[in-house]
């Protein structure tokens, strides 16, 4: 559920602001540190491969002075050799440096996207009402992916090629001075023309990784919604704004294209631009006897290689800038402050009974708008507990705040007397027991789904939890019983299944808080009758929470609290509730009347019609 509003997509973390390159540099080496002595080989390998690319055209230019122009035959097999070698040793090592890069490439990503996932199970519901799934699904995948192009090969080359440069200006400055300061000549330009291209395509690339969150998250939704969307017939709507998230996100990456499509014929031009300016003054020095023919073409092959690794650092740069704005997204994501976390001094919670307090409990999701105003009650070892009331009333906030999804605004939620905020999340979760009315259930085996919140259970256990809530025989007719693999959410079951299924996972963690909320309102009549014969056995021992909108389902509670506009209004049993004649009477006889012609069966409890005749009662017998 997004609380953002219509149009909000995400936008809670921060984007689009200039970001300090050296700090996401320095962010970046922090993922690439644990593998500093791969990176050290990787290194000296790659200055071993500058050196072998300078030596080239020097041993060239030696061949042309010393032997071909002197009519030299002899040693020139030598220099050819020397000049084969060198460049195979330095192809060998360019290839060992690119496996070692990649290879630490590939650990470093591995480590983000780690951390990306951990930032995200760290967050609360809170976090998650505000942003959209797609949205956070594109910064793990998409974001990554940009990353992964220049850490992979876009790395090794940029690197690389930035040690051949350094080896090829060594050389040009050993060789000839003079022929070294022409081909410098367009270097200032070149470095003008490079600051300002990077500029525009940072803010380019930036707004072409938000786009694309933005399909990704439209994408999302309306495939997770697709049947809503049919049933609405609003397919073609969908289509039509899927169309212009996708529109924007075409003209981002346009717009990024462009400044790569004039940045790379600029940096043709200085080349071809430093060609001419060598082998004009070259041939002017050569003509005048202040330069031999090989110098000449010595320097020739250093210029096409110096503005080789230039343009090399230049291909690569265009997706620098894109992996730099996916950065900023995923760093942003990472450093997102979790906005509820145990305290620094939480212990852990030890064995409970199962008493729960609610003192005076004030909660909101937005500033200033309510929720839940002022509530008390306490529910005690045992006892179930029906929370029921109109839609909006506060129920399923009210049970939220037990399991410590969120945080009261005031007031305290204790638990055996202790306030839920002063232990672990972890060790109070763990001793409860949540049935949501839509379960979900994961990608996998049946067995492996009902043993979600207990993964030590052996088989033995799982087939008996699954018994007590009467799914065994259903299970056992699947194709591969408790093998048998579910699709996402649990395709290919019926909704009552699904249920079934949640209703035994809840049974096989065994907690001591069980909260029910609106579990049997998906279910039919006999299957309702299914559960509510394993949960007179599920709920002895044991604190139970039951939200309902059948009041009927209800009677047998300990007690009811009826909630309206975030306050309990009334509380008391089924009985005393009908008979005081209030709001849970009203709310109980006007169900009642609109229900009973459809549904009514026959009373079990001797009650009077309209006490009870509708469904069997959550509750002990």
């Amino acid at each position: 559920m997004m609380r953002g509003g219509p149009g909000h997509f995400g936008r809670d973390l921060p984007e689009g602001k200039p970001t300090d390159s050296g700090a996401v540099l320095r962010r970046f080496w922090s993922y690439l540190r644990p593998y500093w002595r791969h990176l050290l080989v990787a290194l000296l390998l790659m200055l071993f491969t500058a050196a072998t690319g300078a030596l080239g055209p020097y041993l060239i230019g030696l061949a042309i002075d010393h032997y071909i122009a002197a009519g030299v035959r002899n040693g020139l097999e030598t220099i050819i050799l020397v000049l084969f070698g060198t460049y195979l040793a330095g192809f060998v090592a360019r290839v060992a440096q690119g496996y070692l890069t990649g290879w630490v490439a590939q650990r470093a990503l591995a480590g983000l996207r780690v951390s990306i996932f951990q930032s995200l199970q760290r967050q609360s519901l809170t976090f998650f009402d505000r942003h959209e799934a797609g949205d956070l699904m594109s910064r793990l995948v998409n974001d990554v992916e940009v990353i992964n192009q220049i850490l992979g090969q876009g790395l090794v080359q940029s690197i690389g090629s930035l040690f051949g440069l350094l080896g090829i200006v060594l050389a040009m400055l050993a060789l000839d001075l003079r022929l070294a300061a022409a081909s410098f000549v367009v270097l200032p330009v070149m470095f003008l023309t490079t600051n300002f291209f990077s500029s525009w395509a940072r803010r380019s690339f930036r707004t072409t990784r938000q786009t694309i969150g933005d399909v990704s998250a439209n994408l999302q939704e309306d495939i997770a919604g697709i049947k809503v969307a049919q049933a609405f017939n609003r397919t073609q709507f969908n289509r039509a704004r899927f169309a212009e998230r996708n529109a924007a996100n075409r003209d981002a990456n346009v717009g990024a294209t462009a400044v790569t499509s004039a940045f790379f014929p600029a940096m043709d031009v200085l080349s071809a631009i430093a060609t001419g300016i060598v082998a004009g003054f070259g041939g002017y020095l050569a003509i005048n006897g202040q330069a031999t023919v090989g110098v000449v073409v010595a320097f020739l092959g250093y210029v096409q290689q110096f503005f080789f690794p230039i343009q090399q650092v230049a291909q690569m740069w265009a997706q620098a800038q894109s992996a730099m704005a996916g950065a900023e997204r995923i760093f942003d994501l990472v450093d997102t402050p979790v906005d509820l976390q145990d305290a620094a001094d939480a212990r852990e919670l030890p064995a409970i009974s199962g008493r729960v307090t609610f003192e005076d409990v004030h909660f909101s999701y937005e500033p200033g708008h309510p929720v839940l105003d002022g509530i008390n009650f306490t529910a005690e070892p045992g006892k179930t507990v029906a929370l029921v009331g109109q839609t909006g009333a506060g129920k399923t906030t009210t049970a939220n705040l037990i399991a410590r999804f969120y945080d009261v605004t005031s007031g305290r939620v204790l638990v055996d007397g202790t306030d839920v905020r002063t232990v672990t999340s972890a060790s109070l979760r763990r001793q409860m027991g949540i049935v949501p009315q839509n379960s979900f259930l994961f990608a996998g085996t049946v067995a492996d789904n009902i043993r979600y919140g207990r993964l030590e259970a052996s088989d033995a256990e799982v087939e008996m939890a699954a018994k007590t809530v009467n799914a065994h025989d259903f299970i056992m007719s699947l194709p591969q019983g408790y093998r048998t693999h579910l699709g996402e959410r649990g395709g290919g079951l019926s909704q009552g299944q699904r249920q079934l299924i949640a209703f035994a996972r809840a049974v096989l963690a065994d907690p001591r808080i069980l909260i029910l909320d609106e579990a049997t309102s998906s279910v039919d009549t006999r299957t309702e009758v299914l559960i509510q014969q394993a949960l007179a056995r599920l709920l002895e021992k044991r604190t139970a929470f039951v939200i309902a909108h059948r009041l009927s389902t209800v009677r047998n509670a300990d007690q009811v609290l009826v909630l309206d506009g975030g306050r309990v209004v009334e509380h008391g049993t089924h009985r005393e509730l009908l008979a005081k004649g209030g709001a849970y009477s009203d709310l109980y006889r006007r169900q009642f009347r609109d229900s009973a012609p459809a549904q009514a069966v026959p009373a079990t409890d001797g009650s009077p019609a309209g006490d009870g005749r509708l469904r069997p009662a959550f509750g002990r017998p």
